[in-house]
């Protein structure tokens, strides 16, 4: 099992700082020979990618598409713009290798960054795919994102129910992806801050075995970050792991005044994995 560790930093804010805390991890599964997911947690972007494609093209597609992200964060400006720019450089990428050109080779791409510019800062997440971002705030777990898939899609129409949706033979068909012959906008919708948010950003990996009820029920029992990532890994291992599983668990509150979190930028990132 991969070794998971929170990290924290703290952010000044205009009304004092925010503390943030976060763990991520990207397995395998069980079924799975190579793992097509990639992710990046480092601070102000976190992000999931999940590769789709024959042979080696979907581990191109997320390994491409988090990199460009990363230097996005290396040059110190996320925005809908940077990212933007930054999946285009991506696609061309994909595209530049002949083995990840096939029509089924692309990546999700799911997330939330902190914009602390302007007045009022808050969170902004952004949406490819069906990979997932939740929302725990005052005991109730939210799907902040939405699927952009077949069965979403069929569901959104009212000719499917949640629950046929789950088993539903085109549950693995989405409608949009970045992928090797154009560049695709995500969807984005921001969030307020507020002290005491939890976040759950996967791919579908975790959510083929864990409900949404699930979810909530490991954050409820693991308050640290790492905890809950490695409670919620080892849950959808158990259930089956039919796919490539990958979490981030960002935890959102107010620094307490007896710990300092150092704001060093090497301590505070994941690696891209793939």
């Amino acid at each position: 099992m991969p070794e998971v560790t929170t990290q924290a930093r703290d952010v000044e804010m205009p009304d004092g700082a925010l503390s943030l805390e976060w763990a991520a991890v990207t397995h395998t599964g069980r079924r799975r020979d190579v793992n097509q997911d990639a992710v990046f947690a480092g601070y102000p972007l976190f992000v999931v990618a999940d590769g789709m494609g024959g042979h080696i093209g979907g581990e191109i597609a997320s390994a491409s598409t988090i990199t460009r992200l990363r230097e996005v964060v290396d040059a110190g400006s996320v925005t809908p713009e940077t990212i933007e720019k930054a999946l285009g450089r991506a696609v061309k990428d994909i595209a530049s290798h002949p083995e990840a050109t096939d029509e089924g080779t692309g990546t999700t791409l799911t997330g939330v960054y902190l914009e602390t510019a302007g007045d009022e800062p808050h969170w902004v997440t952004l949406n490819i795919g069906d990979s997932r971002v939740y929302l725990l705030r005052e005991s109730t777990i939210v799907q902040i994102t939405t699927d952009h898939s077949v069965v979403q899609e069929l569901v959104a129409a009212g000719r499917l129910s949640p629950e046929e949706a789950e088993s539903h033979p085109y549950g693995n068909v989405i409608t949009r992806a970045v992928g090797p012959s154009e560049s695709v906008t995500p969807d984005y919708v921001r969030i307020e801050l507020a002290a005491g948010d939890r976040f759950v950003i996967c791919s579908d990996g975790l959510t083929k075995e864990l409900t949404d009820y699930g979810i909530k029920h490991f954050l409820a029992e693991h308050a640290d970050p790492a905890a809950a990532v490695d409670a919620m890994l080892d849950a959808a291992l158990e259930n089956g792991g039919r796919d490539n599983i990958s979490i981030i668990v960002l935890n959102v509150g107010p620094v307490d005044a007896g710990a300092s979190h150092a704001p060093d930028a090497d301590a505070d990132s994941s690696p891209a994995a793939n």
